[in-house]
C-alpha cells in the first residue's frame, strides 16, 4: 500500500517565519509573494503530490497552522 499525503496550511494565520520551508525534506513549501490578512507572506505548498506525509512542517510550525492529512492508497 502506498501513502498519499496532503499539507493544509491556514494561510491567513501564517506569520511567514519560514521554518516549514527550511525543514521540508521535499522542498515543496515556499513563502508566497502575496500578503495574508495578518500582513505576512504566508507559506504555500507547490507540487502537493510530492508530499510524503512526514509531518516535519507541522512539527516545526510555532503557530500550529499546518495540518498533514495522510491516506493509504491501495
Amino acid at each position: 500500500m502506498a501513502l498519499s499525503a496532503r499539507v493544509m496550511l491556514h494561510e491567513d494565520l501564517c506569520k511567514g517565519c519560514g521554518l516549514c520551508v527550511r525543514f521540508c525534506p521535499r522542498k515543496i513549501i515556499f513563502l508566497d509573494g502575496r500578503i495574508n490578512a495578518m500582513g505576512y507572506h504566508p507559506a504555500t505548498v507547490v507540487e502537493q503530490e510530492k508530499c510524503t506525509g512526514c509531518c516535519i512542517c507541522a512539527w516545526m510550525c510555532p503557530d500550529v497552522v499546518i495540518e498533514v492529512e495522510r491516506d493509504e492508497v491501495a
